[in-house]
């Protein structure tokens, strides 16, 4: 945008649609050809009392400051084509939704405190949590490139300050056994039905796809998008429903049922670009019986007291006999994925599954679970054994038990002071104004005042 365009637009929001001049709204800062309106920062002010943030500057100066901040940022990931596709967004909004959820109880208490229905809630969210995303990986972009040497840990860390030395909480490596309950042939048979019922619904033009997947599809965030896939490349689809999707080219022709590692599925094509494809889906998911949810446990309680009596090892028992292909490899040790970048078996007990931490909470070292019932990653039930393998006392950081914790401390502190020098670089090659009430403040970043 033009600045003289821009200006048209500050001068425009003073002037009252009868052309009488009366002040709606107030522009306090413009970055570029951004404008930073009042009503920003009070929506911000709001929105963080909400969070319980708190400010550690006044927030009457770092408020403003962020938003500008912000828009530094998303108009350099425009730039550089930072990319966010919106299944990201609309999984980091069902997210934030269900922590609120857990936060005050249910979906009727988050209406009525935030009066606004769900699907407002979620609208509400959508923009502010794409910017969010898209500036995270702005920065992860700009930092990219950082990195820090095994010496320079060791020199850091010799000349810190005893009391400034990070404390680590306590830690704990789990193994698993899981056995999967068997689905009864009628209930896979009904799901079956069903799906064949939508397809010829479809078919007959009854309905539209994206209306049964919106009121029917078991994978919760591409109903709410009519069963709409972004375009995914094959590699990041289960193999059995990329082997189907791949495969498709006519909109107008469902997919036969497809059974996956989630549950069974059909498929209708959008569009392909180069070696990727853009579908809709329905997913239906089989209902476990409680009596076959007894038998798998039952058969678990035999292999837990097998492995008590040293018939076979607990690590036999998850590579020969456990259903869960993410730890059957790895002798039923389980990974922490918290962080994608770093490979550990090590949790915090806040980062398991809830169902195993509540389990491995009071065990001892080397001890073994009565069974109990979990939610795979997968969505799925699925009957498991726990063995505490080790548990590691919360404790001072050291380079020889803890050195990729400090490594990370590091790399975290380079990375903050390259993004604060890009920042400073950017404000000073950037348009920027400001009231003159902002003219006093203490700003984190320098250069803003003129």
């Amino acid at each position: 945008m033009k600045r003289t365009s821009l200006l048209f637009l500050i001068c425009s929001l003073f002037i009252s649609p009868v052309g009488a001049q009366s002040v709606v709204d107030e522009v306090v800062w413009v970055v570029g050809d951004e404008a930073i309106l009042k009503s920003d920062i009070e929506v911000m002010r709001l929105q963080a009392a909400m969070d319980g943030m708190r400010w550690e500057r006044d927030p009457d100066c770092a408020i403003p400051e962020q938003i500008a901040l912000q828009k530094l940022f998303l108009h350099q990931a425009a730039i550089d084509s930072i990319d966010v596709k919106e299944s990201e967004v609309s999984s980091e909004v069902e997210s934030r939704i269900e922590y609120l959820i857990s936060q005050v109880g249910s979906r009727e208490k988050l209406e009525e405190y935030r009066k606004q229905s769900i699907s407002q809630i979620r609208e509400s969210m959508h923009d502010d949590l794409r910017d969010q995303i898209m500036i995270q990986r702005m920065k992860q972009h700009l930092a990219k490139d950082i990195m820090v040497t095994p010496a320079e840990v060791r020199r850091y860390f010799k000349d810190l300050p005893e009391d400034s030395i990070p404390y680590v909480p306590t830690e704990v490596e789990v193994q698993i056994v899981a056995q999967t309950p068997r689905i009864a042939p009628e209930e896979i048979n009904r799901v079956k039905n069903e799906l064949r019922d939508f397809t010829d619904r479809v078919t007959r033009g009854d309905a539209t796809f994206q209306t049964l997947a919106r009121l029917y599809s078991q994978d919760p965030i591409s109903a709410r998008r009519g069963g709409e896939l972004d375009y995914t490349g094959r590699g990041q689809f289960d193999p059995a429903f990329a082997s189907v999707a791949f495969n498709l080219s006519d909109p107008k022709k469902l997919s036969k049922i497809v059974e996956s590692e989630y549950g069974y599925h059909i498929i209708q094509f959008v569009d392909k670009r180069g070696d990727k494809v853009k579908v809709r889906h329905i997913l239906l998911k089989p209902e476990v019986s409680d009596s076959a949810i007894n038998v798998a446990m039952e058969r678990l309680d035999s292999v837990a007291q097998d492995i008590r009596e040293k018939k076979f090892t607990f690590e036999e028992a998850a590579t020969f006999l456990s259903d869960d292909k993410d730890t059957r490899n790895n002798k039923g040790l389980m990974a922490n994925l918290k962080d994608r970048n770093t490979q550990t078996s090590r949790f915090q007990l806040q980062d398991l599954p809830a169902e195993v931490a509540k389990v491995v909470d009071t065990m001892a070292v080397g001890q073994i679970s009565e069974p109990f019932t979990m939610i795979n990653s997968r969505g799925k039930t699925v009957c498991v054994i726990a063995k505490l393998k080790n548990r590691i006392d919360g404790h001072k950081a050291t380079i020889t038990e803890d050195f990729q914790l400090m490594k990370d401390m590091v790399l975290q502190k380079r990375q903050a002071e390259a993004l604060h020098e890009w920042v400073v670089k950017k404000i000073k090659n950037t348009y920027v104004r400001l009231n003159e009430e902002y003219r006093n403040c203490d700003f984190e970043y320098e250069g803003w005042i003129r």
